[in-house]
């Protein structure tokens, strides 16, 4: 038997999947502006960012029982 689950829960996690999602994109955009510094790292850290952006597309995309 399967129970709906509250609106609250549904909220809390699409706003923690944008919330993901947003964090990702600016620390891409952070580390593609200070690509001088970071030097061979780049390519390193855009990869994290990648990935955190698809972690919260995930989260978004993904249906609460």
């Amino acid at each position: 038997m399967s129970e709906e689950s509250g609106w609250g829960l549904n909220v809390a996690e699409r706003f923690f999947g944008l919330l993901i999602l947003v964090i990702g994109a600016i620390s891409l955009y952070y580390t593609a502006s200070s690509g001088d510094v970071l030097g061979g790292y780049v390519q390193l850290f855009s990869f994290l960012c990648i990935g955190l952006m698809l972690i919260g597309i995930v989260v978004l995309v993904a249906k609460t029982e």
